[in-house]
């Protein structure tokens, strides 16, 4: 399964293969780096990657599709481009908590205060503006004609 938009890794020069396959490795290293670091954001580093895996190597995008951890987020993601609205809250919560947390140890430090708040508004902005869809395709169905929500 490729994302819509891509082309087959065999139509690109060894050059390219090797330019998206070392950007793909560097982004998902970044994303595992953003799993414990707070500020740093996983989810656009490991799409990227997987992006970029998907146009240096059929090989290597498998392999993450097929990750224990990572591979059904990215399968959900090139299949429906959106996150359901249980996602954009624990987004958007966690960023809360993360933020929160970092620009209170910065007490005392009002610029570091700003610069974090306005990133982490900036954050919040991106993950607001990616579509919402409902948590299953049934579901949509089913709320259109008896609607819960």
């Amino acid at each position: 399964m490729r994302p819509s938009g891509t082309t087959h890794s065999a139509h690109r020069s060894a050059a390219q293969r090797l330019l998206f396959g070392t950007i793909g490795m560097l982004s998902l290293g970044l994303g595992i780096i953003g799993i414990v670091v707070p500020g740093l954001p996983t989810t656009p580093f490991v799409l990227l990657a997987a992006a970029c895996f998907a146009k240096a190597s059929p090989k290597l995008h498998s392999w993450l599709l097929q990750h224990r951890l990572l591979g059904p987020f990215i399968r959900n993601w090139e299949e429906h481009r959106s996150l359901t609205k249980r996602t954009k809250c624990v987004a958007i919560t966690t960023m809360l908590v993360t933020i929160g947390f970092s620009a209170w140890s910065f007490s005392g430090r009002p610029l570091a205060q700003v610069c974090l708040l306005g990133l982490g508004a900036i954050g919040a902005v991106c993950v607001l503006r990616i579509p919402t869809r409902a948590l299953h395709a049934k579901a949509t169905v089913k709320s259109t004609a008896n609607p819960v929500d």
